[in-house]
């Protein structure tokens, strides 16, 4: 099946088929894609696995699981490709999909630099070009989980996972997105209701993102299929620190400011 067929992955170079949110996002993150970029996906890549926006090593912060080794992998939203290629170097047979052609063309440059070689897809991770069953394991490290509406993208988890099979995603905590201005940084003051929380638009109208409360994922996750095996509430090491702009480490290091959230596909 190939990856741009209409109603799959891709759709073409207008996207014309693909729903508005996704095309909105293709057109953030493409025109984000820089010498930024392509330096921190070098970084990255070169690095051991790390998490988040304060990069804790996978020793403190376990999201892969234990045993990656000769596992079918997909990356839900994986940009540079660097998850895809921690999880190639530990055994793993990995796919990557993502939104934006420019951060795909920075994953196969760093392919080519590295020397790791992996499929790569340009398509919506709420609709993949894979038969069912095609994976043991999916991951969204502020990916699919952050950018794709989740009642399409976790339902889209557990048809590509095999009974058993694990999805694990890392996303902005709930509390961070109450908490998150539309400029700035978090502080210690509600911006926005809990009450209805899902779809959060930037005030330019340029980025959809998505943000469920713990209720309604936990009642998606099990509607889809999945049980909830664990959720890490992250705390920002000591003497962290981070490129971005939206959190810093005296709030990060009261409040949670990521997720961990690690389900099973029922073998049923």
């Amino acid at each position: 099946m190939d990856a741009t067929e209409p109603g799959l992955g891709d759709t073409g170079r207008d996207g014309a088929h693909l729903p508005e949110h996704v095309r909105r996002n293709r057109q953030l993150w493409d025109s984000r894609q820089g010498a930024w970029f392509g330096k921190r996906a070098r970084a990255q890549w070169a690095a051991e696995p790390h998490w988040g926006v304060w990069r804790i090593p996978q020793a403190e912060l376990p999201v892969f699981p234990d045993d990656l080794a000769g596992r079918d992998l997909i990356d839900l939203g994986c940009g540079t490709g660097y998850v895809c290629a921690w999880a190639a170097r530990a055994g793993a047979r990995p796919v990557g999909i993502d939104n934006s052609e420019r951060q795909l063309a920075t994953a196969r440059a760093m392919q080519h630099d590295f020397g790791l070689e992996f499929p790569l897809l340009h398509g919506n991770a709420e609709r993949v070009p894979y038969p069912d069953a095609s994976f043991d394991i999916a991951i969204s490290e502020h990916g699919a989980i952050g950018w794709c509406d989740p009642y399409r993208w976790i339902p889209e988890a557990a048809r590509l996972l095999r009974p058993g099979g694990e999805l694990v995603f890392v996303r902005n905590s709930t509390l961070l997105t109450l908490c998150v201005p539309e400029s700035g940084a978090a502080a210690a003051r509600l911006r926005r209701p809990q009450f209805g929380l899902y779809r959060v638009e930037s005030e330019d109208g340029t980025a959809v993102n998505f943000q469920l409360p713990h209720g309604p994922m936990v009642r998606l996750l099990r509607d889809s299929g999945f049980v909830l095996e664990d959720l890490l509430e992250v705390q920002a090491p000591e003497n962290a620190s981070t490129e971005y702009d939206y959190v810093d480490l005296e709030w990060a290091r009261q409040w949670p400011s990521a997720e961990v959230w690690k389900a099973r596909r029922s073998p049923r």
